[in-house]
């Protein structure tokens, strides 16, 4: 098992203190992650850049939901998957849509499922998705603006996903009571 530092305001390098001060701010805690990543001032705001603009994009939060949970469960993060459960309550997504990203089962619309299938295509291809693939994502609705939201998703997801698996980031007290364990397929 491995593991990295948790930063906290005081031991973070000097790059990180606003950063972390922002995550308090923000989040009434600074999440274990965001600990981690503080070693490294550029990665931590990148992070923080990248959920922004992620939050910010033409997804809805149930879309939103449907890309951070299925790269995290295809990802097996132990970590991201708790604390993405507990973001989708707080967003108030159904509970019922949770679940079935945690379980890896039917989405609850087509339209769901079909952003389902294409980011996990997108994961498990690494981006050489087809034409055929696009044109079924296209046909539920979604355009070349949601591909590259999906892109944009997964690269955050790379990051606190990968952090997690190296680091072994301790599940935050708020969350632990969404702790999840991969079910293989």
């Amino acid at each position: 098992m491995t593991t990295l530092k948790t930063h906290n305001i005081e031991t973070a390098p000097e790059g990180s203190k606003a950063l972390l001060e922002q995550s308090l701010k923000s989040n009434g805690m600074i999440p274990g992650l965001h600990g981690v990543l503080a070693e490294s001032p550029e990665i931590l705001e990148a992070y923080q850049a990248l959920h922004k603009l992620f939050t910010q994009s033409s997804f809805n939060k149930e879309e939103l939901t449907v890309v951070w949970q299925t790269i995290n469960t295809e990802h097996e993060c132990h970590y991201c998957v708790p604390a993405h459960t507990g973001i989708a309550n707080m967003m108030k997504v159904d509970s019922s849509l949770s679940e079935a990203l945690r379980n890896r089962t039917e989405m609850p619309t087509k339209k769901l499922q079909t952003l389902h299938d294409f980011t996990l295509k997108i994961v498990r291809k690494r981006g050489q998705v087809t034409q055929e693939d696009l044109n079924t994502f296209y046909e539920a609705g979604y355009g070349e603006r949601q591909v590259l939201e999906v892109i944009l998703g997964l690269s955050q997801k790379v990051i606190s996903n990968y952090t997690n698996h190296i680091a072994n980031t301790p599940v935050d007290a708020p969350f632990q009571k969404f702790t999840w364990e991969a079910r293989k397929v």
